[in-house]
């Protein structure tokens, strides 16, 4: 068994040894933050085995202010807002090494009399592997999240409004040794315990951004990889929190560079050999061809999810290597979606998403639009080469306004979502949206407080 990742035996002895006090349920919600609750470990051991947590419903139907936000149909105050059933999944029991006598436990949401509830990313996320299961295929994916470090604490930026925050590096320190010692400290530890949480550590390097930084895992299967997905992101919060710092992963911080996404997908069969590759041209096998094309083709039409919030459509600008044509490339980086690997490790790299995205959603998206593309044995054109800043060529949506109506008015995504899934989330960007244009923000203040 991997280092940090327990079975419900081993988390069980335990709680009984005192050596785990606390256990962490969590679910995951509509932005793709763990929520839930902290449980006494042996109250755990005790009434957990066969039972459930249970958690008010607006965890899956609110804002990123939690608001009590009116017209989904999961709940609302003439429904209640009763709880939802969040069900552990014993197949995720992991260390939380930055927590004292810490394990965290993933959870499926139900309702109260056992049934699915289908807005849950996690569960969208299942039926799309199911999907996969159907036709003898397993994916894998690694979710690449870059970040930002500032010296402040939470605390601080929150009192400056987040205004003349300090980088933890004043210059570009993509790829550079020295850039990353800098701040070494902080995140070797985030490494070191994202490994003591189970999580394959793969690299840590530098990226563009004043003070933006990457650490890589190795991939692994859909669900998992997101759950591990989930829980790097709290825990590199809440070390840096620890640690007296402040970090971000929000798509467009500043007027630089933005905090990517990279996502790298591939299928196996269940004897494990690789579906993608094959004797077509460049190595591809028909179903990767097919597969691909169908990202393209519906790319925008899954834009949603992809790129899930208002800031998240600031960061697609020529020449910052956030993508804005919807073609693929070979190791072409100017692209959406960018083909990497050799033989047998031939997969693709959607460069959409940025570090905001909620991966279950993401990971679902791209898993639909791909199979889309297999049922409809769409030809996948050639690669894309040069600049695909300049090509002629649908691009990314450049408003979350524009990505939801294109959500709303999709059959691929009610056919491989449903229509309650859909409405769901349609309705949650058209919140954000309204909330969005009802804020009065500092770019209208600075240009209109006296010269207008």
């Amino acid at each position: 068994m991997t280092t940090g990742r327990m079975s419900q035996e081993a988390l069980l002895e335990s709680i009984e040894r005192d050596e785990i006090d606390t256990v962490i349920l969590a679910i995951t919600d509509m932005q793709g933050r763990l929520q839930g609750k902290r449980i006494d470990g042996r109250f755990f051991a005790s009434e957990f085995l066969e039972g459930s947590g249970e958690g008010c419903g607006y965890v899956l139907a609110s804002d990123v202010d939690m608001r009590t936000v009116d017209g989904f149909a999961l709940t609302s105050w003439e429904r209640g807002y009763g709880d939802l059933a969040f069900v552990p999944d014993f197949s995720t029991v992991r260390s939380v090494p930055w927590h004292e006598a810490t394990a965290v436990v993933f959870a499926d949401v139900r309702t109260i009399d056992g049934a699915g509830v289908t807005v849950s990313p996690r569960q969208i996320l299942q039926r799309q592997v199911e999907r996969l299961d159907e036709r003898g295929w397993v994916g894998f994916t690694g979710t690449e999240l870059e970040f930002l470090v500032f010296t402040d604490t939470y605390e601080a930026a929150w009192n400056a409004g987040y205004r003349d925050l300090t980088p933890v590096n004043q210059y570009n320190v993509d790829y550079s040794i020295l850039g990353t010692s800098r701040v070494e400290p902080l995140l070797g530890r985030i490494r070191r315990s994202m490994r003591g949480a189970g999580m394959e550590v793969e690299s840590l390097k530098g990226e563009c951004n004043l003070g933006q930084h990457e650490i890589a895992f190795r991939y692994a299967p859909l669900v998992d990889k997101c759950d591990e997905h989930g829980l790097f992101k709290l825990g590199a919060k809440e070390i840096a929190a620890q640690e007296g710092y402040s970090l971000t992963f929000m798509a467009k911080f500043n007027e630089r560079e933005g905090n990517s996404c990279h996502i790298h997908l591939s299928l196996r069969d269940r004897a494990g050999e690789p579906v993608f590759s094959g004797d077509g041209p460049y190595g591809f096998s028909p179903v990767f061809e097919h597969f691909l094309a169908g990202q393209i083709a519906y790319a925008r039409e899954m834009s949603l999810w992809l790129a899930p919030n208002v800031n998240s459509y600031k960061r697609f600008v020529e020449g910052s290597f956030a993508p804005t044509a919807l073609v693929w490339g070979i190791d072409n980086r100017t692209c959406a979606f960018r083909v990497v690997g050799h033989g047998s490790s031939v997969r693709v790299e959607c460069r959409i998403p940025g570090g905001d995205v909620n991966p279950y959603l993401a990971e679902a998206a791209l898993v639909a639009a791909g199979l889309r593309g297999i049922e409809e044995s769409l030809p996948l054109a050639s690669p894309f080469t040069g600049n695909a800043y300049t090509a002629d060529a649908p691009r990314v949506p450049t408003t979350l306004r524009e990505a939801a109506r294109l959500f709303d008015s999709s059959a691929v995504a009610r056919e491989a979502f449903g229509d309650d899934v859909v409405d769901h989330y349609v309705h949650a960007a058209r919140v954000e949206i309204a909330a969005f244009d009802a804020a009065v923000t500092d770019w209208e203040r600075f240009r209109g407080f006296e010269r207008l």
